[in-house]
């Protein structure tokens, strides 16, 4: 029986290429998530997945993309791979504004991650609370990110005053995050005194938090890195048997492990430092 939660949350995906090794792991654990949707917008044509009821794929291809963008913004972008999407991923409630109409919030996320709980951790309260949801505590996370679907926060990534120079430019900017400037958020060194290249939606929201525009909520409550001594059991990820976790970002899991014909993933399993274990 799905669960029905006041807010309504809807995660946009764009992913061009072949379905990665992991997919499937990802896919399981939003199937356990049933009162989230998620459209997965991609030109990958492999019918092999089964698809959870709650998660809707839809053809495209990169060509569409730089018409739709090019049609919300007023100008032309410049995008020639599928990792430049990811400098994107602010502006996608705007750019899919009749994807995201009928819900409350609107998201965006990686598919190299394993989902536990999520309305464990993103409650009512902090939706109610927030225009703006994080899942690290110094720095917004492009893998994960909620987005209060009004005008203004949809449109956010036009207070960065660098917006049309990263949607202009091929290379990527790792706009969605903080220009790569990781290491100066994580030590609490405050916005004002990170000078990178463009303005980063970390700027940008950060900014707007401090001047009381925007209210934004910042919570370290994920694994990356080869963390291990993880058990995904039946929706629920937990770690080291103490705490409860709201996803695992397998970034660095998946450069050194990899499984071959994933077709039928377990309602239980444990993810070790190398590898996963069945």
């Amino acid at each position: 029986m799905k669960i029905q939660f006041k807010n309504k949350i809807v995660f946009i995906i764009v992913y061009m290429g072949d379905w990665p090794w992991y997919f499937p792991y990802f896919l399981h654990s939003c199937r356990f998530n049933q009162s989230i949707d998620f459209i997965i917008l991609s030109d990958c044509k492999s019918t092999m997945i089964e698809f959870p009821s709650n998660v809707r794929l839809l053809n495209y291809t990169i060509s569409q993309f730089k018409t739709d963008a090019a049609k919300a913004f007023g100008f032309n972008i410049s995008i020639d791979h599928g990792y430049k999407l990811c400098d994107f991923k602010p502006a996608y409630g705007y750019i899919f504004s009749d994807l995201v109409k009928n819900y409350d919030f609107w998201g965006h996320c990686d598919i190299d991650i394993i989902f536990g709980n999520i309305r464990n951790f993103i409650t009512p309260k902090i939706l109610k609370e927030n225009d703006v949801i994080s899942a690290r505590h110094d720095y917004l996370t492009g893998s994960f990110a909620l987005y209060k679907n009004i005008p203004f926060v949809n449109q956010l990534f036009k207070e960065s005053k660098d917006y049309k120079k990263v949607y202009t430019n091929p290379l990527n900017f790792c706009f969605d995050e903080t220009n790569y400037a990781f290491l100066e958020f994580s030590l609490g060194i405050t916005y004002s005194e990170i000078n990178t290249e463009v303005e980063s939606m970390t700027h940008v929201v950060k900014k707007l938090h401090e001047q009381g525009i925007l209210k934004v909520y910042f919570e370290f409550q994920i694994i990356e890195g080869l963390g291990g001594n993880m058990l995904w059991n039946n929706g629920l990820l937990t770690y080291r048997k103490k705490f409860e976790v709201l996803y695992y970002h397998m970034i660095a899991l998946k450069e050194i492990y990899f499984e071959e014909d994933v077709k039928t993933v377990p309602n239980k399993f444990r993810i070790g430092k190398r590898k996963i274990y069945l």
